[in-house]
């Protein structure tokens, strides 16, 4: 799973998007509809009729503690004004993943205060651990959900009895799962979460070989480094820039290649699992099996190296220094579709210029699918929260239509708007969307589109579900207005070759896409026994350690005696009862449910 940085990512990242319509009441009793109407107001009445708080409430500052966020201190930009005048209420954001890590979760348990807004990466342990301690408010007490969730009841009822049957002991509720959906097929919105992508115009001026396994990108990726070796600033250019800091027990990026296959990481409850497991069968892979995916992405990654293809920098680096290689034009495998955006700016994409889906004959593309219990990552209230039902107020915003498209993609009339009843991109929207560095009006905050962007990190509906009202989904991708729009160069190019509109859809035309079905066991995610984590965290160690010296070892014959080092020393430390525990819990939970 994506890691929330991460994304646990693992995430998304991400990472990703979201949307419009119902809006909170001014007498914070709930939230009521909102008529969706034709904009041709100035800035100034962006808010739609929303004014909640904005009038009768005091300023209030919430201090959101987010396991996902890449970002700390209080919220910029335009999210930030639009919540000041809905709300009047200002974010101050504290993230784990830039100062301390697990320490830093740690810390703020031990202090028996998690603040106002509490983002979990997963359900697991710190979650469970953060109920017992009290250090969560139940949603139950004193009504608040009732009176001021009405938007999340109605639309992501399930995972509230969800939440309420796994952790609640069947009447208290301590949170929220993210991307709630519904329905079969890909949960995915234009794109899928994982790629691979590659520069396009680079792969059409070498002819378009076909590419039947991921292998076969490595000749194709050194033949753009000998035509393009310089990136746009004169730095030398690679076929691969990794980064570490996603890392868990594992390699992430070299993980990220059984997703290529159709397989995910454990029982899809515990982000650092040390198995893999496939999306549509009752099918499983040792981390460290011979053959297993996780094993042949560090073999790629090898291959890559010898050939000259990886950035010496990926050991020691961050992703905010491999993704400004990308924005550079150094890199040019994707293993995100969202990271795309970095380099697919309109000044790249008008001369022809794009990173673009080119899948393997093989892929078998891992989808997570619709879940309407929602996903592990949990929203959640301090038990110390200042003020309990304005921070229900604005997450009950956030699950609200209205709530999806402003959060992500700016107030109506800056970058979208409605016209007859349907979304479109604005003309401003085309420069700032999905996170361009594009100016903003001062009367909607200032700054750039992309540093007043929710640094929050998670999610709440599932993007590529459908708009009550405009009937489309929440996507701006996947909009009419969007897949009819002058198309630029660069996609217009990818389109006509690839014989599609979006990458999701050649997925699901080939038949190339192995989707997640939702699990729900009625209980919660069983935290290992204490001698399981310890035995994992030791084996996920050694994993780490000897996969990036595999990576970048000087020749085969290293990389071969590496292999049987960790082999030998992860065995020694207990990975085969790791193992044997995990797939046991996949039985009960994943394999169940299919």
């Amino acid at each position: 799973m994506l890691k929330g940085k991460k994304w646990s990512v693992l995430s998304l990242a991400v990472i990703i998007s979201l949307v419009f319509v119902t809006a909170c009441s001014s007498n914070g009793g709930g939230s009521t509809a909102q008529p969706i109407s034709d904009s041709k107001s100035s800035p100034a009445s962006a808010n739609n009729g929303n004014d909640a708080g904005k009038s009768n409430n005091p300023e209030l500052t919430i201090t959101v503690f987010s396991m996902l966020a890449n970002y700390a201190g209080e919220q910029p930009g335009w999210f930030a004004k639009l919540i000041k005048d809905k709300f009047n209420i200002k974010l101050n954001i504290i993230a784990s993943n830039l100062a301390g890590g697990q320490q830093k979760i740690a810390t703020m348990m031990a202090s028996g205060n998690l603040g106002d807004l509490v983002v979990f990466g997963t359900n697991g342990k710190d979650y469970q651990d953060a109920i017992k301690a009290g250090l969560l408010l139940d949603w139950t007490k004193d009504g608040i959900l009732d009176k001021h969730g009405k938007d999340i009841l109605k639309n992501a009822g399930q995972a509230i009895d969800a939440n309420k049957k796994q952790f609640g002991g069947g009447s208290a509720v301590y949170g929220i799962g993210h991307d709630v959906g519904a329905g079969d097929g890909p949960s995915e919105g234009a794109t899928m979460v994982f790629g691979p992508d590659i520069r396009f115009d680079l792969y059409q001026k070498l002819g378009s070989p076909p590419i039947k396994s991921l292998n076969d990108y490595l000749p194709l990726l050194k033949k753009m480094q000998e035509l393009e070796p310089k990136s746009e600033s004169g730095r030398p250019t690679y076929g691969f820039s990794l980064w570490s800091d996603w890392d868990n027990n594992f390699m992430t990026l070299a993980k990220v290649t059984a997703q290529f296959h159709g397989y995910q990481e454990g029982d899809g409850f515990n982000p650092g699992d040390l198995i893999l497991t496939s999306a549509t069968e009752n099918k499983h892979q040792g981390l460290l099996d011979d053959n297993s995916y996780y094993m042949q992405g560090l073999k790629f990654y090898f291959d890559a190296n010898q050939m000259g293809l990886l950035d010496p920098d990926s050991l020691t680096q961050k992703f905010s220094d491999a993704s400004n290689k990308f924005k550079d034009g150094q890199v040019f495998f994707s293993q995100f579709p969202w990271l795309d955006n970095v380099y697919n700016t309109p000044e790249h994409t008008s001369k022809g210029k794009s990173f673009q889906l080119v899948p393997f004959q093989d892929e078998k593309i891992f989808s997570y699918g619709q879940n309407p219990y929602g996903g592990v990552r949990v929203w959640a209230i301090g038990s110390k929260a200042k003020d309990p039902a304005r921070i229900m107020q604005f997450l009950n915003w956030l699950y609200t239509p209205e709530g999806m498209l402003e959060s992500y993609y700016g107030p109506k009339g800056l970058a979208w708007d409605i016209k007859d009843g349907k979304p479109f991109v604005t003309e401003y929207g085309w420069k700032a969307l999905p996170a361009n560095a594009e100016p903003v009006p001062a009367e909607y905050g200032g700054g750039t589109f992309k540093d007043g962007t929710n640094q929050i990190n998670n999610t709440t509906l599932k993007n590529s579900m459908i708009h009550p009202e405009t009937k489309e989904p929440y996507d701006y991708n996947l909009w009419n207005s969007t897949l009819t729009h002058n198309t630029n160069p660069a996609d217009k190019s990818w389109r006509e070759a690839m014989g599609v509109l979006t990458p999701k859809e050649y997925f699901v035309k080939h038949n190339m896409v192995a989707v997640q079905k939702p699990v729900f066991t009625g209980t919660a995610p069983v935290t290992p026994p204490s001698d399981i984590q310890q035995k994992q965290s030791e084996v996920g160690k050694v994993i780490r350690e000897h996969s990036w010296k595999m990576v970048f070892a000087k020749n085969e014959a290293e990389f071969n005696k590496l292999k049987e080092q960790l082999l030998t020393k992860a065995k020694g430390l207990g990975y085969d009862e790791v193992v044997n525990f995990q797939l046991e819990q996949t039985k009960k939970t994943v394999w169940a449910a299919k």
